[in-house]
C-alpha cells in the first residue's frame, strides 16, 4: 500500500472509547484564505489556512506531461502547470502503473472500454527502471501526494485514489483492505462481505474507521460518488491533449469535516453566508443529524476574536511557548529540521527529587509538544531536548507519554525512545506547507525600523501635530493620549503646565489622557468618538 493511501486510512477519527472530547470548528473567510480552527475542549488544536486559489491541493488528479527522465534517481520530473516541475519517483507509479499507463493509451485512442471489462496488466517490479515505461513527453494521470513547500514543486503519484467518508477507492486493483483500527472480526468480515458484494471488478476499496457498523446502503452510496469521480476523470482525460487538472479534491474543510465529523462535534461556526450554505448541504450528505450544529456567525467583532481564537493562535505560536508554572518551550527551525529544546523555568516543587521535577515537567512538555505538531503541522525530522532523566523507568515513562499524547495526531509519524542525552527523534510526516502565523507585532515607536525619533524633537512633534488638527483641520474635542510620564511633563504646573500654553496659543481647548500600556514615546489622537485619527 502507498503511503499516500496508508495516511488517507488512516486519517479516521478516534476509537468511540477515546470520543469524550467536545469539538467546535471555527472558519473565518477573508477574500483570498480561509482560516480553519479546531478546539478541542477549548483549547486551539489545529489551524490550517487555505489558499482560496490554491491549484496544487493533495489530492487533486493532474494529466501530466513527462518533462525529464533522470535514470541516476529511477525519477522523472512531471509538468502540471506549477513553475517548478513536479517529481515521480518510479516506486510511485505503484504496483498497477503498467494497467494505468495502457488505460490512458485506450481512453485517448477514443476507445469504449468500461473499467470492469478492462484487462488489468501484471504488477510492476519493485527493482525496475522508470526508463522502460515512460519517455519524454509521455502523458499520464497523476495525483498531488505533496503540495509545493518553498523551492520545490509538487510531489506526485501514480498511484491514484479517491477518499469518501467511509471508503477509498483505488482504481486497477480488486483488494479489499479493512483499517486496523476496527478491533471485531466479525465487524471486519463483515465489511468486507458487504464490500465484495457491492464494489465493481477493478476497483480496489480500503474500508476506514469510520465505517464501522454502517449498513450497506450508505457504504453504496460513498462507493457510487467515489466510482462517478473516477469515471470524471476518464472523461476528461479523453478530452484532454496537453497537461492539465483532471479532477480537484475536496476543500480543506470537507476534508477535515470528511475525517473527523463524528458525535463528539459540538458546533461549526463560519463568518460566510456561501461558505455556510455549501457547509451544511455537504454535512446534510454524509451525516445529515449533525446539520443542526453549523452556525452563521453574524456578530460585528471578528470571528476569532470573539470566541477567543485569536489569542490562542497568538499565544501558541512563536519561538517560545510558555504552558505554565514557568515551563516553557523554545522551538526553532532550520532548513533540515525543528528543534525543540524544553525549559523548566522556576517550576520547582521542594517536596520531589530532582529526578521526580524533571519527570512532571517533561511530561507536561510532551503534551504541549504533541499539540504543536499538530498545530504548525510540522514535518520532516524533530529533535526534542527533554530535561535529563537518569533512571530508565522514568525514560520509558516519558515516551510513553508522549506516544499517548500524539494517539490522535491523523499525521504518519514515528518516535524513537529516548537516547541517552535525553534526546527524542519524532518523524512526521507532511504534505503540505507548514502553518506559520506572525506573532510579533511592528512596534509603534520605531515602526520597525529598529530607530527612533530623536527624544529632544519628541514635544515639537506633538505640538506639529496638534496645531495641524487644531488650526488646519479644525478639529474640536480631540484627545492626545501619551505614556505617564509624558502626560505629568504635559500637564504639572496646572495653570502654568504646557498643555495650558498651547491652548492659549492656538485658541482650542483638548484633553490629554495617561495610557500606562503606551510605549514612553508613542502617541495618539482621537476623536470625540474614541477613534485614532491618522496623520
Amino acid at each position: 500500500m502507498s503511503e499516500q493511501k496508508q495516511q488517507v486510512a488512516d486519517a479516521t477519527t478516534a476509537s468511540a472509547e477515546e470520543e469524550t472530547v467536545m469539538r467546535d470548528l471555527f472558519i473565518d473567510s477573508h477574500a483570498s484564505e480561509v482560516d480553519i480552527a479546531l478546539l478541542e475542549d477549548n483549547i486551539l488544536v489545529e489551524l490550517h489556512k487555505e489558499k482560496t486559489n490554491n491549484q496544487f491541493a493533495v489530492g487533486d488528479v493532474y494529466l501530466g506531461k513527462v518533462k525529464k527522465i533522470l535514470p541516476g534517481l529511477n525519477a522523472a520530473f512531471v509538468d502540471v502547470g506549477y513553475p517548478k516541475e513536479a517529481f515521480l519517483h518510479y516506486l510511485d507509479l505503484g504496483s498497477q502503473g503498467r494497467s494505468l499507463l495502457k488505460y490512458k493509451k485506450t481512453v485517448s485512442a477514443r476507445e469504449d472500454v468500461a473499467m470492469a471489462k478492462f484487462s488489468l496488466e501484471p504488477d510492476m517490479e519493485r527493482n525496475g527502471k522508470i526508463a522502460d515505461y515512460l519517455n519524454v513527453g509521455d502523458l499520464l494521470p497523476v495525483q498531488i501526494a505533496k503540495e509545493p513547500i518553498h523551492t520545490k514543486g509538487p510531489r506526485i503519484t501514480a498511484e491514484i485514489s479517491f477518499a469518501g467518508r467511509y471508503l477509498v477507492l483505488v482504481p486497477f486493483s480488486n483488494r479489499i483492505s479493512v483499517s486496523q483500527k476496527i478491533g471485531s472480526s466479525e465487524e471486519r468480515a463483515r465489511l468486507r462481505r458487504l464490500i465484495q458484494s457491492i464494489k465493481p471488478n477493478n476497483y480496489g476499496v480500503i474500508i476506514r474507521t469510520i465505517a464501522e457498523g454502517k449498513k450497506v446502503a450508505e457504504l453504496d452510496a460513498d462507493l457510487r460518488s467515489l466510482i462517478a469521480k473516477w469515471e470524471h476523470c476518464t472523461v476528461e482525460m479523453a478530452k484532454m491533449t496537453n497537461f492539465g487538472k483532471l479532477v480537484s479534491e475536496m476543500d480543506q474543510t470537507s476534508v477535515m469535516l470528511r475525517d473527523l465529523l463524528n458525535e463528539s462535534f459540538n458546533n461549526i461556526y463560519v463568518n460566510d453566508e456561501t461558505l455556510f450554505e455549501e457547509i451544511r448541504n455537504y454535512i446534510q450528505t454524509i451525516a445529515p443529524q449533525k446539520a443542526e450544529i453549523i452556525q452563521l456567525y453574524k456578530g460585528k467583532e471578528p470571528i476569532f476574536e470573539h470566541f477567543n481564537v485569536a489569542k490562542q493562535i497568538k499565544g501558541f505560536f512563536g519561538k517560545i511557548v510558555s504552558i505554565r508554572n514557568g515551563v516553557y518551550l523554545v522551538i526553532e527551525h532550520t532548513e533540515a529540521m525543528h528543534v525543540i529544546d524544553v525549559n523548566s523555568g522556576h517550576r520547582l516543587n521542594k517536596e520531589n527529587s530532582q529526578e521526580e521535577n524533571a519527570l512532571e515537567v517533561n511530561i507536561e512538555a510532551a503534551k504541549e509538544i504533541a499539540r504543536q505538531l499538530r498545530l504548525r503541522d510540522m514535518g520532516g525530522i524533530i529533535i526534542v531536548d527533554f530535561i535529563d532523566l537518569r533512571e530508565a523507568k522514568h525514560r520509558k515513562q516519558l515516551f510513553n507519554a508522549l506516544e499517548e499524547a500524539m494517539a490522535h495526531d491523523r499525521a504518519k509519524h514515528t518516535i524513537l525512545p529516548p537516547s541517552k542525552f535525553g534526546l527524542i527523534q519524532i518523524t512526521r510526516h507532511r504534505v503540505r506547507p507548514e502553518t506559520e502565523v506572525q506573532v510579533q507585532e511592528k512596534c509603534p515607536v520605531c515602526a520597525g525600523e529598529g530607530k527612533i525619533r530623536p527624544a529632544i524633537l519628541f514635544i515639537d512633534e506633538i505640538e506639529n501635530n496638534l496645531k495641524y488638527l487644531l488650526v488646519d483641520q479644525n478639529e474640536n474635542n480631540i484627545t492626545l493620549q501619551v505614556h505617564p510620564f509624558i502626560y505629568s511633563y504635559l500637564c504639572i504646573n496646572g495653570l502654568f503646565s504646557l498643555r495650558r500654553k498651547w491652548i492659549k496659543k492656538y485658541g482650542k481647548t483638548f484633553k490629554v489622557q495617561s495610557m500606562s500600556e503606551f510605549h514612553m514615546l508613542q502617541y495618539n489622537f482621537v476623536n470625540a468618538n474614541g477613534e485614532e485619527i491618522k496623520l
